[in-house]
């Protein structure tokens, strides 16, 4: 009887491990999300690429605004005032002079002392005022390169924020998907061992004494417990940042499966190259021409302000002013202090430069580090990948021997599951490597500046 519960506890034992361990433990029955359909879901409901994208709408604007200085500024102003008291000239006697009557008397002009009231008590003017600089035209065209390089800038940005939510996306993505399969290994583990100790309990209630310990195999199946309890938690972590960037909801989040190939577009010398052109690299030159630009503004500054000038106004009230008059002159505005400040300025815009250079610099040293170490990973990863794959080969060899002791009676069940065990850990570590290629090359693709569509991922 006992012998017969054995074999039925060791049949269903051996079906588990040909679900986990002799099939690819990466198999998934439940469609999910795929990683293309994470990233177009991240770009469309993260909020950091509508941000970008408005900033570079406001840039634009800017632009049109500054464009328009160039033109002539017409100024329309108007008044109107109620004067309660007018003023008076008091023009005394004989102001103008005298003359001789013809009686020979001398008679005063004016012979009374007059008072004249001077203009009215309801007066307005109207006013039309065009000017247009000439001098300054030359500091407009700068403003104007200025804010075309701010527009370059703002589109750099927005391409280098859609390439780190992309690799964002992709690193949980790849980190959840080989935390699921480490999880599927270690319930195999978690199952050899429950075989191991139903076994060596059933040895014992024969009567039969084993040299194995059963607190050993406790503390083995509860560590795999543990581990599969982490690997649990380390998933959930992913899916929830996951679910943080694409806006979807993590308790019903499923990942895809990724298909892997080992094929790729770029070599990774072009990779290499393709780095000194991404986003960081050219928006460090423009940061580099935009202080050269706010530079030769700050020299602009000790231009005079020089314009023409032209009117036309209409005035009621003052009898001394004509009612209207047209008119037309030059302007001419210096501030003779703005030629000492301006030389800080100049200061100023100089060391700008000279931060934005050292920058380039500093930036294209980094790329350097960072493409090397993700050229190292890529191969590291290969080199791992082609090692698993003969480790795998080697275990489904072993499986094969074992299958063929089980058939002929020379082998217990057990060591028939450890082989399996042995086989699933296997293909799961092949499979991490994997996907730790995928990764590496989604980093490099990210240095690179190319997205996920320019370049297929490398396995090799």
């Amino acid at each position: 009887m006992l012998h017969m519960m054995l074999n039925i506890k060791g049949s269903l034992l051996l079906s588990v491990f040909f679900l986990l361990g002799f099939s690819p433990v990466w198999a998934q029955t439940t469609p999910g999300y795929s990683l293309q359909q994470l990233i177009d879901s991240a770009n469309h409901n993260s909020h950091l690429p509508s941000i970008r994208a408005y900033q570079v709408q406001e840039k634009m604007s800017k632009l049109k605004e500054d464009k328009i200085k160039r033109y002539p500024s017409v100024t329309l102003d108007g008044s109107y005032q109620y004067n309660f008291m007018l003023p008076q000239i008091t023009i005394p006697a004989g102001t103008i002079g005298s003359v001789t009557t013809g009686t020979g008397a001398t008679q005063l002009l004016p012979s009374d002392a007059s008072k004249f009231t001077i203009g009215s008590k309801s007066t307005y003017n109207i006013g039309l005022n065009v000017y247009q600089p000439i001098t300054q035209q030359f500091k407009l065209k700068t403003g104007l390169s200025i804010d075309e390089t701010e527009i370059m800038l703002s589109k750099k940005e927005q391409e280098k924020t859609a390439l780190q939510l992309q690799l964002g996306v992709e690193q949980l993505y790849y980190g959840a998907i080989i935390t699921q399969k480490q999880t599927a290994a270690a319930k195999a583990k978690l199952e050899l061992a429950q075989a191991r100790m139903y076994d060596i309990q059933g040895s014992l209630l024969a009567g039969k004494t084993t040299g194995v310990s059963l607190a050993g195999l406790r503390a083995e199946i509860a560590a795999q417990d543990q581990n599969i309890l982490k690997l649990d938690f380390q998933k959930q972590d992913y899916l929830a940042e996951l679910a943080r960037l694409t806006g979807l909801d993590a308790e019903t989040l499923k990942l895809q499966e990724p298909e892997l190939t080992s094929t790729t577009s770029h070599s990774l010398e072009t990779y290499k190259n393709a780095a000194f052109e991404n986003p960081d690299m050219e928006i460090a030159r423009l940061n580099k021409w935009k202080a050269m630009l706010a530079l030769k503004a700050a020299k602009q500054n000790n231009l005079p302000d020089f314009g023409l000038v032209a009117g036309y106004y209409v005035q009621q009230g003052s009898p001394v002013l004509p009612g209207n008059s047209p008119y037309v002159g030059l302007s001419l505005k210096w501030n003779i202090k703005d030629l000492f400040s301006n030389k800080e300025l100049q200061n100023q815009r100089q060391f700008q430069l000279k931060q934005a250079e050292e920058n380039i610099a500093y930036t294209k040293r980094q790329k350097d580090i960072d493409v090397e170490k993700a050229i190292r990973k890529v191969k590291q990863s290969a080199a791992l990948i082609e090692v698993s794959e003969k480790l795998v080969s080697f275990r489904k060899e072993a499986l094969k021997e074992q299958q063929d002791k089980q058939a002929s009676g020379l082998d217990i069940k057990t060591a028939l599951l450890e082989t399996m065990s042995q086989l699933a850990d296997a293909e799961t570590d092949l499979y991490s490597a994997q996907l730790s290629n995928v990764l590496a090359m989604a980093e490099l693709r990210n240095l690179s500046g190319m997205t996920k569509s320019a370049a297929s991922d490398n396995l090799r």
